[in-house]
Parts: C-alpha cells; sequence; structure tokens
C-alpha cells in the first residue's frame, strides 16, 4: 500500500492511477466530508468493501472551523481538522480505502455502478453520494478578482492575514455570528454586514456576539461591488432600505480590510444532474437516504434535509452505509437464489 498525506489526514490507496475495473467494490463513497467519512466507518466495519473518493483533501467545509462546540463529546475544544482527523484514522483502521480523483461521470442505473474519473473507472454495488457543499459568493463586481486578496470564505485559513485590522462578515446565520466572534481573535474590529434588522444565528450565538466589544453590526445592507489594484482597496455598501450606498474605504495605514462571506452554500451536484431526483439543486432522499436509484444513496448537505450540521451529516452517513448493506445483502440474495 501507498500512503497519501494530507495535513494530519492520510488514507491508504491503492494507487494514484485509479483502481483496476475487474474489481467491484460493495460501496463506493464519493466525498470524504463527516457524511462520506462516517458511511466509511460503518461500511468498512460491515466488512464491505469500501472505497471512499475525494478529489482533494479529507474533511469538507468542517476542516475550516476553528472550533466544534456542537459536536455532541466536543468538549476539550476540538476544531474542525482534529475530528475529521479522528474519523480518517478510524475509517482506515477499519480498512476502508481511499483514493484522490475527480469523477467526470456516473453510471448509476443497474446492479453494477460505474463512476469514471480523471486517473481511473470505478465498479460498485452500491454508491453513497457525499459530495457536500461550496460557499455561496455575493455574486458582486470584484469578488471573485479578490478572492484571496482580502475576500476569503474561510475565518480559520485567513484570519491571522488581518492581526489587528479591521475585517467584515457578509451573512447573519450561525456559521457567519461564529466566525464572526473567531475573527475577534485577530482583528481589531469586526463589523457583521446583514441584509435584514436581526440576525438569524442562535440566541446563544448572538449574545456572544453582542457582549464582544468588537463586534459591530450593519444592518439592512448587502455589498454591492469590491474595489481594488489586486488587494481589497473598498467596498460599496447598499441599504436595501433607503437604496443609500456608502463606499467604505480601507484605513490609510492598513491599506486594506478583510472581507469574510458565510451567506450558504450550493450543492455539489452538478455530476448527478439527470442521473438522481433532485430539488433546488439538492438531492432528494428518504430517512433511509435512499434516492430514486436502487443502490444509490445520499449523505449530509448534498441532500433535501432541514438541518445542515457535522451531527447530521455523520447520521446520514452512517444510515447511508447500513441501508448500502442491506441492498447489497438483498442483491446477492437474488444473484444466489438464497
Amino acid at each position: 500500500m501507498a500512503s497519501i498525506f494530507k495535513g494530519d489526514i492520510n488514507l491508504k490507496i491503492i494507487s494514484k492511477g485509479g483502481k483496476n475495473m475487474s474489481e467491484i467494490y460493495d460501496v463506493v463513497i464519493i466525498g470524504q466530508g463527516p457524511a462520506g467519512l462516517a458511511a466509511g466507518i460503518y461500511a468498512s466495519r460491515a466488512r464491505l468493501k469500501t472505497l471512499m473518493i475525494e478529489k482533494e483533501k479529507a474533511g469538507g467545509q468542517i476542516v475550516t472551523t476553528a472550533e466544534v462546540a456542537n459536536y455532541p463529546g466536543s468538549i476539550e475544544n476540538a476544531t474542525g481538522p482534529s475530528l475529521v482527523a479522528r474519523m480518517v484514522d478510524q475509517a482506515k483502521e477499519f480498512g476502508a480505502e481511499g483514493v484522490l480523483d475527480t469523477i467526470l461521470d456516473v453510471e448509476l442505473e443497474g446492479e453494477i455502478k460505474v463512476l469514471k474519473g480523471e486517473k481511473g473507472e470505478y465498479r460498485a454495488k452500491s454508491v453513497i453520494i457525499a459530495t457536500g457543499a461550496n460557499p455561496r459568493p455575493i455574486g458582486c463586481p470584484g469578488e471573485k478578482e479578490l478572492t484571496g486578496r482580502g475576500v476569503s470564505y474561510c475565518a480559520t485559513c485567513d484570519a491571522a492575514f488581518f492581526e489587528d485590522m479591521e475585517v467584515y462578515v457578509v451573512g447573519g446565520g450561525d456559521t457567519a455570528v461564529e466566525e464572526g466572534l473567531y475573527l475577534t481573535k485577530f482583528a481589531r474590529k469586526v463589523t457583521i454586514i446583514h441584509r435584514r434588522d436581526e440576525l438569524r444565528a442562535a440566541k446563544s450565538i448572538q449574545e456572544k456576539a453582542f457582549e464582544n466589544e468588537k463586534m459591530h453590526f450593519m444592518w439592512d445592507s448587502v455589498v454591492e461591488e469590491i474595489k481594488g489594484d489586486g488587494i481589497v482597496e473598498s467596498m460599496v455598501v447598499k441599504n436595501v432600505k433607503t437604496g443609500e450606498l456608502t463606499e467604505i474605504v480601507a484605513d490609510e495605514e492598513d491599506g486594506t480590510f478583510g472581507i469574510f462571506v458565510f451567506i450558504g452554500f450550493i450543492p455539489a451536484t452538478k455530476l448527478f444532474e439527470g442521473k438522481v431526483d433532485m430539488e433546488n439543486g439538492y438531492i432528494i432522499t428518504d430517512e433511509d437516504m435512499k434516492t430514486n436509484i436502487p443502490g444509490v444513496f445520499a449523505a449530509g448537505d448534498v441532500r433535501v434535509k432541514s438541518l445542515r450540521q457535522v451531527v447530521t451529516a455523520t447520521a446520514d452517513g452512517a444510515i447511508a452505509a447500513v441501508q448500502a448493506g442491506k441492498y447489497i445483502d438483498a442483491l446477492e440474495g437474488k444473484e444466489y437464489g438464497k
């Protein structure tokens, strides 16, 4: 076996060039966030031949989270990366295999599913889709050009760049306010820009924010444009009630400021359009994580659900793996006349 390392996270792989088409897995999991890793743990522990495919690195959105305070048992200030590292170690211990590859096409009908990647093709009796979601951009002029140059979607990744500077957080939900609080450890001032006149975050989180002297709020406002020559220098903010435009310019001594965007996510499901039933881009499943295609399951943020948190993602992954096992048992029963 070879090993592939991503920080503290590694999964054993058979080869960097994909798998032999003659090999058929019981379960192939697309994605290695909490949902995919939980599915890998449960599937491999059940002695199912399991392969997890990830295009970049294990962890999904949680690896950008500084603190995971609402995950049961996380009382020792667990971080996203540390929690994921434990999940990866568990999956490895039970025998799950992993490979880095980008899946380009899928054939999900029939008893043997085929996944076509850049490095190889993979066949399986069942597939668990756990591709998660990606940060939703503001969509304003200048945002794309200045991403990584002052515009960020990850406080954990980029907070240190704005030590003793001003930063702005766009959004008003749990993630926006929690990440804003984290940014106060670095920035001298954190201003939340929210399109409404009150936050949507949980009351307990709001209380912490209102009590923090570094936290400030810009209500009924949206970002219309971000400006700068190679780095963020100013942004135009619009009051949605009055229509008034205000340009916020970087402090002369700082020369720039940070804009952290937390306004939701876009499901990573383009690959499955026309392959499985969806609603607003999210995959439709029943309570057993079953899609409309036999042997195909979905878990985590990628599916239609009321709550998208680490705890619900891991629960989805566990359910999907157990149901995949039951599906395979039924398949083999039919195949062997049991």
